[in-house]
């Protein structure tokens, strides 16, 4: 029986910790990512499918290295920050071009490039996790 409340108490911080990283990087984003998604613009899904992934694999190699929950979220914030500081490198790297400009405008190639940013980035990191 503990074994399955321990269980669920993992899936629902892990739920949570989904959630939260999804919202703080809409935060990110001088647009709103669900008002874009409901125009159809498919540069900004791609981008928030990238982050998603991002912050599973992350999320996904945070739960199953560590037992403790404490852990797991602290492990996952580490990688989490990484995977904002790889938005505003990106950002940064690419000067002649406002990165949140360009997915408002609907530039599928700049979302691509940053979603495999973010997945790339995501699957580095977790290397680290311990």
């Amino acid at each position: 029986m503990l074994i399955v409340v321990n269980i669920l108490i993992s899936v629902a911080v892990i739920i949570l910790l989904q959630l939260a990283g999804m919202v703080i990087f809409n935060w990110m984003t001088p647009y709103n990512d669900m008002d874009e998604l409901k125009r159809g613009n498919a540069a900004v899904g791609i981008v928030m499918g990238g982050k998603f992934m991002a912050t599973a694999i992350v999320l996904g190699v945070a739960a199953y290295t560590n037992t403790s929950i404490l852990h797991m979220v602290l492990w996952f914030a580490v990688g989490y920050v990484c995977l904002i500081a790889a938005y505003w490198i990106f950002e940064w790297a690419t000067p002649r071009f406002k990165v949140a400009e360009q997915l408002k405008e609907g530039n599928v190639a700049v979302a691509i490039m940053l979603c495999a940013v973010y997945i790339g980035t995501s699957f580095a990191i977790s290397s680290l996790i311990v």
